[in-house]
């Protein structure tokens, strides 16, 4: 999958309270799905495996997976769920609920399952404070009905909130990939950005000390989050904004050298050649995008 494809959508979030001993019966759901039991205790069985699951378990499921949840005949369990893609999926001329189940699992429609994960997840993981994850997911409580005009508004908080509990489960479950970024530097990454976009980039130092970081801890952190230095993200950063002046309007490569900060329009051309591999000028003249009366200044 295309990382810029993912836009994690969500179709239904409920509490769901199991009765003494009562079975999903063998499912697939055509979306992901995400499940905190809150209390209580249930059997997870799916991949060939069965596990006794309680209080604080979390666990995702992948879109097109066989599964059955079994509560326990004493004390069952409470599920806090959600079922969601990982980019939105069209269902609403073949299905008359937004996150529909396959029972039996032999009558699946596999066009229909949704989009998998870049990244294997672990599927069943033990959270650290339950009243946290808790208050997520009651965040974005959601009916499966499609979203229409009349429930458009809502929907987007939905979403709205359902991207901020998708962003704290993605970070506790990937920082084995390094994907995701320390969120220290995820911080950092934001405040290196706006003062590029509205002045000349800072010495580094000022943003490692305000971290109260080494300098070397601070390169390793940062390349582990973006795969570059710090001066590479940077220059990065700004050879992307200098791309968009070229396509896009008429100033000079000598105006959008000094825009952008760069200490000569000659070191700005070697550096734009290097992560290109075109001079300004070629580029401009290779993907422009404007229509000018006299062609630009050099």
């Amino acid at each position: 999958m295309n990382f810029a494809s993912l836009h994690p959508y969500v179709y239904l979030a409920t509490r769901y309270s199991f009765v003494k001993g009562q079975s999903s019966s063998p499912r697939i759901c055509y979306t992901s799905s995400i499940y905190l039991i809150s209390e209580g205790h249930g059997i997870l069985s799916t991949n060939g495996q069965s596990s006794r699951l309680g209080p604080g378990s979390m666990i995702y499921i992948p879109a097109g997976q066989l599964h059955e949840w079994v509560a326990d005949s004493e004390n069952p369990m409470v599920h806090l769920c959600c079922y969601f893609d990982w980019h939105y999926v069209e269902r609403e001329a073949v299905f008359d609920t937004a996150c529909p189940i396959c029972y039996p699992p032999q009558v699946l429609q596999q066009a229909f399952v949704g989009p998998a994960f870049p990244y294997t997840l672990r599927e069943i993981s033990k959270v650290e404070s339950l009243r946290i994850w808790q208050d997520l997911f009651q965040n974005f409580y959601k009916s499966g009905s499609y979203t229409n005009e009349q429930t458009f508004m809502r929907s987007l908080m939905t979403q709205r909130n359902f991207q901020t509990f998708i962003d704290y489960f993605l970070n506790c479950c990937m920082r084995k990939y390094h994907v995701i970024p320390d969120r220290r530097i995820g911080h950092m990454l934001k405040m290196i950005e706006q003062d590029l976009l509205h002045d000349a980039p800072k010495p580094l130092q000022i943003y490692y000390k305000s971290l109260n970081m080494s300098r070397g801890h601070f390169f390793e952190l940062f390349r582990k989050s973006t795969g570059y230095s710090p001066v590479q993200y940077m220059n990065q950063f700004r050879i992307g904004l200098a791309k968009e002046d070229l396509q896009h309007t008429t100033l000079s490569i000598t105006q959008i050298a000094e825009k952008y900060h760069f200490s000569s329009v000659h070191y700005f051309s070697r550096l734009f050649h290097q992560l290109t591999g075109q001079a300004p000028r070629q580029y401009r003249l290779h993907h422009s995008n404007t229509v000018a009366s006299s062609p630009p200044l050099e």
